[in-house]
């Protein structure tokens, strides 16, 4: 599937029946576009409100991009304002995230897979690197619990990830399997 959905796709998706869809970049040019395509795959399984799912982190990770669409920093730029207050840092990531939401429900994105709940951990894999919001188990919690609250303000759902987590994996899990060494505490 790419930018619109052929005939062949349509069949497909009204046997298979799946309960929501996934978009990444070789779905997105434009809003117009994107609109077009969620009502696509919605009719195609009769369902006007079948999840329709995105990656929009912020930072490296956003299928939606300029020039139609904001940029969201990454996870890991809100760690700057933790020296000055944790709560300005709480407020900020609630109200990006509300953006977020506000531009993914303005297309018909009703899900989008953030935050990522990962621990910053320079031994780790760079595949994490900036989307984690800490290295301190309890900010990364405060932290998405904010971007959750905002995103669900909006009416979108979150996707936390990555469960059992990332940031101390060797590897990119994309590539091959990861073995983590680390105890529980």
């Amino acid at each position: 599937m790419g930018l619109t959905l052929c005939r062949e796709e349509r069949t497909f998706f009204a046997d298979a029946n799946p309960y929501g869809f996934i978009l990444f970049d070789r779905n997105i040019d434009n809003p117009t576009q994107v609109r077009r395509l969620i009502q696509d795959l919605r009719s195609s399984v009769g369902c006007q409100d079948a999840p329709i799912l995105i990656d929009q982190e912020g930072g490296r990770v956003a299928r939606l991009k300029p020039p139609h669409w904001w940029p969201p920093p990454a996870a890991g730029r809100f760690e700057l304002y933790v020296r000055n207050s944790t709560e300005r840092a709480r407020e900020a990531i609630f109200i990006n995230s509300q953006i977020i939401a506000h531009e993914l429900s303005e297309i018909g994105i009703s899900v989008d897979c953030m935050p990522v709940l990962d621990l910053s951990v320079d031994a780790g894999h760079k595949v994490i690197g900036d989307r984690a919001y800490s290295a301190e188990p309890n900010r990364v919690g405060e932290f998405g619990r904010a971007a959750c609250l905002g995103l669900l303000s909006r009416g979108v759902l979150p996707v936390i990830k990555h469960i059992p987590g990332h940031g101390r994996a060797p590897c990119d899990s994309h590539v091959s399997l990861p073995v983590v060494q680390a105890g529980w505490e």
